[in-house]
């Protein structure tokens, strides 16, 4: 394996690991993080130290793993993990921010059932569950002018830890919603999965989110129990982004997972199957991750 394919990724090694192998301390990607302190783990892949610029990844572990795929892979790839409630993600792949399309669907559920949730009910069942974008029209249009819907959505972000992301108050693009061209990277969006199921008044958008249609459930859609969100869309060329984000249970807890391919071809039902693959390869590995939940 290159040295050049392990620099495509972070890890934090846990204490005992990281000790048999290199004298290094690791960094976290999380905000806040200490490095004197001994590193917390999610899984046991691969060690990164910013000042040294030095990766490396073990054999057999979801790190390797996702190497060895994307190697084989035509396109732009990217996947984040988190435990639910805790502060150190991991990041992999060369893909990291780019339109949320309709993953952004779910903080305007939240903000949208938090405004009315009388009113919202139906709307925010098509929104979630089918993607309806008619349904999700109506719960942007519920919270007021463009400007006051894009700051009820931004609202939720912020209190899901995403302190960056920006929700446009128009439409960039006429055929598009607003809110579903905002830029959301990979990082954003994992981390404001692992807060979302401590967020007042997320749980219906929860339940909701596991009871995605069928023919979408692909990708995330393949663990049971998952609750999840996906979006997909073209660029101004036609060529499809195809992401999703969610919460997959472990027997400690959830991880939040963030997954998204822009592939060469463009195409939507290439991206359906590389998402399909990178959820495969997670659960090979679903005993490296560290689950959490709500303190």
């Amino acid at each position: 394996m290159s040295t050049d394919r392990s620099r495509r990724f972070r890890k934090v090694f846990g204490a005992a690991a990281l000790a048999a192998l290199l004298p290094l301390t690791a960094c976290a990607t999380g905000s806040g993080a200490n490095s004197a302190a001994p590193p917390s783990s999610i899984t046991q892949a691969a060690a990164h130290t910013d000042q040294q610029h030095l990766s490396m990844t073990i054999p057999g572990t979801l790190a390797a793993g996702f190497v060895e795929l994307q190697a084989g892979l035509r396109g732009h790839v990217g996947m984040a993990v988190m435990p639910v409630g805790g502060d150190k993600m991991v990041t992999f792949g060369d893909w990291t921010t780019g339109p949320a399309w309709s993953t952004m669907k779910v903080p305007l559920t939240v903000a949208a059932l938090r405004r009315n949730s009388a009113n919202s009910t139906y709307a925010a069942t098509a929104a979630i569950t089918a993607s309806d974008n008619a349904a999700a029209d109506t719960l942007w249009q519920s919270l007021g002018s463009g400007q006051e819907a894009a700051k009820a959505v931004e609202a939720v972000l912020r209190e899901g830890g995403d302190t960056r992301t920006t929700v446009p108050p128009t439409r960039a693009r006429p055929e598009h919603s607003a809110f579903g061209q905002a830029e959301w990277t990979l990082a954003d969006q994992v981390r404001f999965a692992s807060r979302l199921p401590c967020l007042p008044q997320a749980g219906n958008v929860i339940t909701l989110m596991e009871q995605i249609t069928p023919n979408q459930r692909w990708g995330l859609g393949a663990f049971t129990g998952a609750e999840f969100k996906g979006g997909w869309g073209p660029d101004t060329s036609g060529a499809y982004l195809v992401r999703q984000f969610g919460l997959v249970p472990t027997s400690d807890g959830q991880i939040a997972v963030a997954i998204a391919v822009q592939p060469d071809s463009g195409a939507f039902s290439e991206g359906m199957a590389i998402l399909d693959k990178l959820a495969t390869l997670i659960s090979q590995h679903l005993d490296e991750l560290s689950g959490g939940a709500c303190s």
